[in-house]
């Protein structure tokens, strides 16, 4: 079984929970979206991917620029996180994860590994479906000492579908 993280991350908080993710899962391949492609992606059986937010709830410019078009996901395994700052964009916080979501959903991934919002200070999120966000929201701007504690309660309820 091959699994990877992918990310997107213009300011590297998102890199750096990518690393610290595929760290703790035992993940070797750890890679940035801006430098692959739809059949890449397609290679792998299981992934795991992230993106920062920008803007009003906007998907980070490398996953924005991605042609989701090549992707073919159907039945594989799939958990999103999303970096937010849930204070300066309260309103749509970590919306880029919601719409990463839905672009993989959209390609036939099975999503896994919803996390509620309990915890959570914001306004409004598209990341948000049925009270819980799509994957792990993270906030390293306004809740940094949580990240690591949030990554780690987030893998244990993902590892049976990674293991």
């Amino acid at each position: 079984m091959s699994v990877a993280v992918i990310y997107g991350s213009a300011m590297g908080n998102t890199e750096g929970a990518a690393n610290m993710i595929a760290s703790k899962l035992g993940i070797s391949d750890v890679l940035n979206i801006a430098d692959i492609d739809a059949a890449k992606i397609n290679s792998y059986d299981k992934l795991i991917c992230g993106t920062s937010t920008w803007g009003s709830g906007d998907l980070q410019d490398d996953w924005d620029g991605f042609d989701f078009s090549g992707l073919s996901l159907s039945g594989k395994t799939v958990a999103v996180f999303g970096m937010g700052d849930s204070e300066s964009y309260s309103d749509t916080f970590c919306g880029g994860m919601g719409k990463l979501a839905e672009n993989l959903k959209n390609a036939g991934a099975n999503l896994v590994g919803e996390v509620s919002t309990d915890g959570y200070t914001f306004e409004a999120s598209d990341a948000v479906v049925n009270d819980k966000f799509v994957g792990l929201a993270l906030d390293n701007d306004n809740q940094e000492e949580q990240t690591e504690s949030r990554i780690d309660a987030w893998l244990e309820q993902i590892k049976p579908y990674f293991a």
